[in-house]
């Protein structure tokens, strides 16, 4: 059976399933505590099962109650350290890339040969303008990967919107099967700038955009700053405007988090920072050097 046959009829199989209910109760049963005698060995299986590197682990594994606990490990102290130059842009989780370049046309690449809407994505088509000649990178989180992400550079949170949607899977047959998946899904669009003062124009034109992409069976998306999440019955629109007191946070500070796993965004303005681009599949490290700031 080729491949493409394969996407075809999984992409198939999944439109008959209630994919947002099944994530919400995949996040339920994930976050279920286990008795302290059978979490190290259960956490151990998980672990091997899909290649966690133990030494990273911060706290005993008795100590986390569920799986989703476990899953949303703090990692030890100096593991990823964080490239202090002050024009680093860096890594703002761990995973590999994906497609990345330049917007045009108010298009990204979900794959090669296949452009999806910034404007869908963000869901304001003047915000999308704004990003246009700029750069954009995707970044993919795997079952392994620690499941905070951080920020790239010193910035201020100035919006963070909730945009409602569907929850396909976030792996080959979801990106080869879907149309625009990442602007389906679910997702947080946080609006931020990457200067340290924030004027009333820096207010309306943020010059650095975060997107937390929420996929099948990730329970939640959720931020360390606010209780804006994702995933939950009868969601709607919603909009945090943090202008008038921006979110202010140094590079590297933990931002938000997967339970479960799945896809950042990043898109910077025009003149704002320039990406060091590399192929799909490359390795992520959060923390280390991916872009450099451009001098204001």
């Amino acid at each position: 059976m080729s491949s493409g046959v394969v996407v075809r009829l999984g992409i198939a199989g999944m439109r008959l399933l209630p994919r947002n209910a099944l994530s919400r109760l995949a996040g339920r049963i994930a976050s279920q505590r286990l008795p302290r005698p059978l979490r190290a060995p259960a956490w151990r299986l998980f672990g091997l099962a899909v290649g966690v590197d133990f030494d990273e682990v911060r706290d005993p594994l008795i100590e986390y109650a569920s799986l989703q606990a476990f899953f949303t490990r703090a990692l030890c102290e100096g593991v990823r350290p964080v490239d202090s130059a002050p024009d680093a842009f860096v890594a703002p989780c761990d995973g590999a890339w994906g497609e990345s370049g330049r917007v045009q046309d108010g298009l990204l690449l979900q794959l090669k040969g296949r452009p999806y809407s910034l404007a869908e994505l963000l869901g304001d088509a003047k915000l999308a303008r704004h990003f246009e000649g700029g750069r954009f990178a995707t970044f993919y989180l795997a079952p392994r990967d620690y499941h905070r992400f951080h920020t790239p550079c010193t910035l201020r949170v100035l919006r963070a919107i909730h945009i409602p949607g569907t929850l396909w899977p976030v792996n080959s047959i979801g990106l080869e099967g879907v149309d625009g998946l990442f602007a389906q899904n679910e997702r947080i669009v946080a609006l931020m700038s990457m200067d340290t003062a924030v004027s009333e124009a820096d207010a309306r034109s943020p010059n650095l955009c975060l997107v937390a992409v929420g996929a099948m069976m990730v329970g939640c998306v959720r931020l360390a700053f606010d209780d804006l999440a994702t995933n939950h019955t009868g969601a709607a629109y919603s909009e945090r405007d943090y202008s008038a007191r921006p979110v202010a946070l140094s590079k590297g500070e933990e931002w938000g988090r997967f339970e479960f796993g799945s896809t950042i965004v990043v898109l910077t303005a025009p003149g704002a920072a320039e990406l060091d681009l590399r192929p799909p599949g490359a390795p992520l490290r959060l923390g280390a050097r991916i872009g450099s700031l451009t001098p204001q």
